[in-house]
């Protein structure tokens, strides 16, 4: 059953990745009307919102856009950065609500940042200690080693699972500060466009946190299912 699941969402994840991929080319093409750049759009909502200390700068790379909160940078691939399309709007507004959440002192990316470094070990040990689990499946050391991987998938399942309402609150502020800033997108197709291309980035999210998920009842399927005290 747990490899069912797990093929599913595999299965799934690869048609999200391809359909958000596919509307991210499409919503490169659509130019703005408001003629303005991915790093122009970033920069006036940073401004707009009293944020003075970030810098948007170019990271390479394609879909490499991300908030840094350590250095206080946004950082926009090279087709958002110098875009002028829907896409580079939407990604820059976005990567944008994240440094407003660090602004805010947005509680779920306090906790997210702080579980990083606890789940950058996690994810790094969990991949070789599950593979000599696996091997030594049959002895003692090897169920020891499972339930050491089980413990950090435990880490890296709630940090994927923490991630959804960090991007999703991120996607929500872009929006909001779009619909308000009538300049920066003068058609409400427009708007629709940089709406749906938010939304199958966060389905991403979503259908990563599905799949740790499904990866942590199987391990723990492995682990216990058949056990008996």
């Amino acid at each position: 059953m747990g490899i069912i699941l797990f093929i599913v969402i595999a299965i799934v994840s690869f048609a999200v990745q391809a359909r958000f991929k596919s509307k991210f080319k499409r919503y490169s093409e659509m130019p703005l009307a408001s003629g303005l750049s991915g790093k122009d759009i970033a920069e006036k909502m940073l401004r707009d919102n009293g944020i003075n200390n970030v810098k948007v700068q170019s990271a390479e790379g394609q879909l490499s856009d991300h908030y840094n909160p350590a250095d206080y940078t946004v950082n926009l691939s090279p087709e958002v950065y110098h875009g002028r399309s829907v896409a580079a709007a939407a990604v820059a507004s976005h990567e944008c609500g994240h440094a407003l959440q660090h602004a805010q002192a947005y509680s779920w990316l306090r906790l997210r940042s702080a579980m990083v470094p606890v789940v950058s070990i996690a994810s790094n040990l969990l991949q070789w200690v599950f593979m000599l689990g696996i091997i030594m499946a049959a002895s003692s050391m090897g169920y020891m080693l499972l339930l050491i991987a089980f413990g950090a998938m435990i880490f890296v399942t709630t940090f994927s699972v923490v991630t959804l309402p960090v991007e999703f609150d991120a996607s929500k502020r872009a929006l909001a500060w779009l619909n308000n800033n009538p300049g920066i997108m003068e058609t409400q197709e427009e708007h629709t466009q940089a709406k749906d291309a938010l939304w199958w980035a966060a389905m991403t999210y979503v259908v990563a946190a599905l799949g740790a998920v499904a990866q942590l009842l199987y391990l723990a399927m492995m682990l216990f299912g058949g056990r008996r005290d």
